[in-house]
C-alpha cells in the first residue's frame, strides 16, 4: 500500500510517501516557513537526489498541493494518508480512522495541545480536501504511553482535577520511543532517549511504557531547547506576580525562551553550543550541563522503575549526532554497567549502531517516524 505520512507543525509541512509492501520510501517533501514571503521546499526522491528551492505558501493548502506537486508520480494511487497527531487524550489508544467522530474529539482536545494539534488538523483539512480519494489515519505521540499506570500518571492534586478535568501525566514522542524500543527488542526492559529541540525519557518495560518524563504537556521532565523542563510550581506563581505579568507571557517565558536558549543565553541549537563551549564560553558550557546532568538524573530514575535496564537508547537530533552529549549524559553510570566506547561513540553519528564497552548495550538508533506511522496506518484499516 502506497501511504502518505503528514506531520504538520505550525508553519511547516513534513510528509512521505512509503511502499509498506517492501517498506521503501518513495520520496520525501518538507515546506518550512508556511505564510512567510520566502517559503522554502525540499524535496528528496527515491534515490536520495535533493532539490531545494523558494516559493510563496500562503496556507497549508497551498502547502500540501505544493508538496503533492514536488512529489509527483500518480497521487491517485496514494490509497492512504498517515496524520501525525500530538494529543489523543485518553480517547485513543491506536491509530484511528479519521472519521467526523474521530476529527471532532481531535478538536476537542486542542485544550491539552494547543501548540500542536490545530497545525495536525490543519494538515488533515486541506490533504481531505486534495485528496478526498484516500482514507486518513490519525497516529497520536500520546498512545504508547496509555499503557502508564496510575503510580506513574497521577499528579498529587486532588482527584477530581484527573476525573473532571482529566489533568494527568500524558507522554508524548510516543512514536519515537516506541520505533527505537522495537529495535532493540520485545523482551527488553529498555531507558529510551529521544534527544532533539524537544526531549524526553521513557522507561519501556517488554515493549510497554510505564513511565515517561514529559507530562500533561510536553513541558514537563527533560531540559529542552527553549523549553525549561521540571520546575517547582511555585516559581511560576513567582513569575505571576511580577509586574505585567500574565499567563499568557509566562507561558510564552517556559516554553519559548527558556531551555538550552535561557540559560546560555545563545542558542538553542546543541551544535551551536557544543562550538560555543569549545571556544570558551562559560554559558554554553553550563547549559550543556545542565541538560545531561537531567538526561543521566532520569536515567537513574527510571532505572529504579524498571529494576534495572537491559538497554539504553539516543535518538533524535541530538540524540543521533551529538557524542559529546552522550558520553556526558551516560558518565556516572557505570556503577549500573554503563560505559561508553570513545571511538564507537564518535563513529556513530546519524547511523544506528552500539556505543558501549561496558556490560549494559548503549545504542544509538534514528527514530523513523514516519515508517512507525505508515505501518499504523495500514494495520488500522486492515482492521476495519
Amino acid at each position: 500500500m502506497k501511504v502518505l505520512v503528514l506531520n504538520c507543525g505550525s508553519s511547516s509541512i513534513k510528509s512521505q510517501i512509503l511502499e509498506t509492501a517492501n517498506e521503501a520510501v518513495l520520496s520525501k517533501v518538507t515546506i518550512e516557513r508556511i505564510g512567510a514571503p520566502d517559503s522554502i521546499l525540499t524535496a528528496f526522491d527515491e534515490q536520495g537526489r535533493r532539490t531545494r528551492r523558494s516559493l510563496v505558501v500562503k496556507n497549508f493548502e497551498d502547502g500540501l498541493n505544493a508538496a503533492l506537486t514536488a512529489h509527483a508520480g500518480d497521487l491517485g494511487a496514494i490509497k492512504a494518508v498517515g496524520h501525525r497527531v500530538v494529543h489523543g487524550g485518553e480517547q485513543f489508544s491506536s491509530a484511528a480512522l479519521m472519521t467526523p467522530e474521530v476529527v471532532h474529539t481531535i478538536e476537542d482536545l486542542i485544550s491539552l495541545a494547543p501548540l500542536h494539534n490545530p497545525h495536525n488538523l490543519r494538515g488533515f483539512y486541506a490533504s481531505a480536501k486534495l485528496m478526498p480519494q484516500a482514507q486518513h489515519v490519525a497516529v497520536f505521540d500520546t498512545s504508547f504511553h496509555h499503557t502508564l499506570p496510575p503510580k506513574a500518571f497521577l499528579y498529587g492534586l486532588p482527584y477530581a482535577y484527573y476525573t473532571r478535568d482529566k489533568i494527568r501525566r500524558y507522554g508524548f514522542h510516543g512514536t519515537s520511543h516506541r520505533y527505537v524500543s522495537q529495535r532493540v527488542g520485545a523482551e527488553a526492559k529498555v531507558i529510551t532517549c529521544h534527544l532533539g529541540n524537544g526531549a524526553s525519557v521513557c522507561a519501556v518495560d517488554h515493549g510497554r511504557s510505564v513511565d515517561t518524563s514529559m507530562g500533561f504537556t510536553p513541558l514537563e521532565g527533560l531540559l529542552m531547547g527553549t523549553r525549561c523542563g521540571d520546575v517547582d510550581p511555585s516559581v511560576i506563581l513567582a513569575l505571576l506576580a511580577e509586574e505585567g505579568a500574565s499567563a499568557h507571557s509566562v507561558e510564552e517565558l517556559l516554553n519559548k525562551q527558556s531551555g538550552l536558549l535561557g540559560l546560555s543565553g545563545l542558542s538553542q541549537d546543541m551544535r551551536t553550543l557544543l562550538a560555543q563551549r569549545a571556544s570558551g564560553s562559560g554559558r554554553a558550557a553550563m547549559a550543556i550541563e545542565v541538560f545531561t546532568y537531567r538526561i543521566r538524573k532520569y536515567i537513574g530514575a527510571y532505572w529504579a522503575v524498571l529494576n534495572g535496564a537491559d538497554a539504553i537508547v539516543f535518538t533524535g537530533g541530538i540524540g543521533e549526532n551529538a557524542a559529546a552529549v552522550r558520553a556526558e549524559a551516560c558518565a556516572g553510570l557505570e556503577t549500573f554497567g554503563v560505559e561508553i566506547d570513545a571511538a564507537a561513540n564518535e563513529h556513530m553519528i546519524g547511523i544506528e549502531g552500539t556505543i558501549h564497552c561496558g556490560r549494559v548495550p548503549v545504542w544509538v538508533i534514528p527514530a523513523n517516524e514516519e515508517l512507525l506511522i505508515a505501518r499504523d496506518t495500514e494495520h488500522c484499516l486492515a482492521s476495519l
